[in-house]
């Protein structure tokens, strides 16, 4: 019989194996004819049963081959559990580092600097494999926002809002303005690798509308297209409509875009404040605004299409996916799912 390689063996087979030769061993058959019926080579099978009359049968079981788990890692516990804190809690620019994201050369350059140990890209990116870290696209916060800001507002403001809405019997509205255009084709297009697609713009007939909208984590959305500049009394205007339409009394909530501001528009809310009051986020705080959901949805449905040649049918175009939101309560109140907005579902 021709002697078997157990390096290519699974270890399920190498120990059915290795207590072939034991139970053979047992039944008083010589090394000789164990070898020859069991396929092994006389060392191996000469070891078996040494070890089996040694020490007993637990020994014959084969381990796992290979480098285990945890071997060969030149960080220690301690040092992983410093790298990864210091990940979570910085920015590679607080700890003046000439990188504006953590990928792998930076999280090298931090071991290096902290741990004084010298990596590869590649054992670096194990780490971060084995960390449960994964490369993902930054949320984008302006340098201007005080975090101190917006932890009053998530902490104080909002639920002092949402207490008296409840209160008062009044709706929350979350408002926004957005810009749509007929220039702009955003997502990926499948081509042969190393072939770019390409796409054409619209050229000379770029077309631009103004839309201001409002969602509820009810999955109401009220919303108004404008075809012209927005300001004060195009403000007034949507608002007239919003609480026209509405049951109750509406809390709005907007940025601190400068016309929410305006005089005209402090005047009529005042006039109306029966009907309406208007709150405002933090400054430069454009993630915990849930109505910036909308704003990507609209554009997704729009500027993954052909791009459209006129100012109506851009018109068109919107319209039409703005009443198929308005008839989808269920689908707005999932942009209020999303992790930075969750607080106002």
């Amino acid at each position: 019989m021709d002697k078997e390689d157990a390096r290519f063996q699974t270890l399920e087979r190498l120990h059915e194996r290795r207590k072939q030769v034991v139970r053979l061993h047992r039944k008083g058959i010589g090394v000789m004819r164990t070898v020859e019926l069991s396929g092994l080579s006389y060392p191996t099978v000469r070891g078996i049963i040494d070890r089996y009359e040694q020490d007993g049968a637990e020994t014959i079981k084969p381990t796992p081959r290979g480098r285990q788990g945890g071997e060969g890692r030149h960080l220690t516990d301690e040092q992983e559990r410093l790298v990864r804190q210091i990940i979570c809690d910085n920015r590679p620019e607080q700890l003046k580092m000439e990188f504006a994201l953590w990928n792998r050369a930076a999280v090298m350059q931090l071991i290096e600097r902290e741990c004084g140990i010298k990596l590869s890209v590649r054992g670096v990116g194990n780490y971060l494999k084995r960390w449960g870290f994964t490369p993902q696209k930054p949320i984008k916060k302006a340098y201007e926002q005080r975090p101190e800001a917006v932890q009053n507002w998530l902490e104080e403001e909002y639920p002092t809002i949402e207490k008296r809405a409840k209160t008062e019997g009044a709706e929350i509205h979350w408002g926004d303005e957005t810009a749509v255009v007929n220039t702009d084709v955003r997502g990926r297009s499948y081509a042969p690798a190393g072939k770019t697609p390409v796409t054409f713009a619209v050229g000379g007939t770029r077309q631009k509308l103004s839309m201001i909208a409002t969602v509820t984590n009810q999955g109401k959305t009220r919303w108004m297209i404008i075809d012209e500049a927005f300001n004060s009394d195009k403000l007034i205007e949507f608002l007239e409509a919003l609480t026209k339409d509405a049951a109750k009394k509406v809390f709005l909530i907007l940025d601190n875009l400068r016309v929410h501001h305006s005089k005209p528009v402090k005047k009529w809310v005042e006039e109306h404040k029966d009907k309406i009051e208007l709150f405002y986020l933090p400054s430069y705080s454009p993630e915990l605004n849930p109505e910036e959901r909308l704003n990507a949805d609209l554009k997704q449905a729009i500027y993954t299409k052909v791009p459209v040649r006129t100012k109506a049918k851009l018109k068109a175009a919107t319209t039409e996916h703005m009443m198929t939101l308005e008839k989808s309560p269920e689908r707005v109140k999932k942009y209020f799912q999303d992790s930075r907005v969750k607080y106002a579902a």
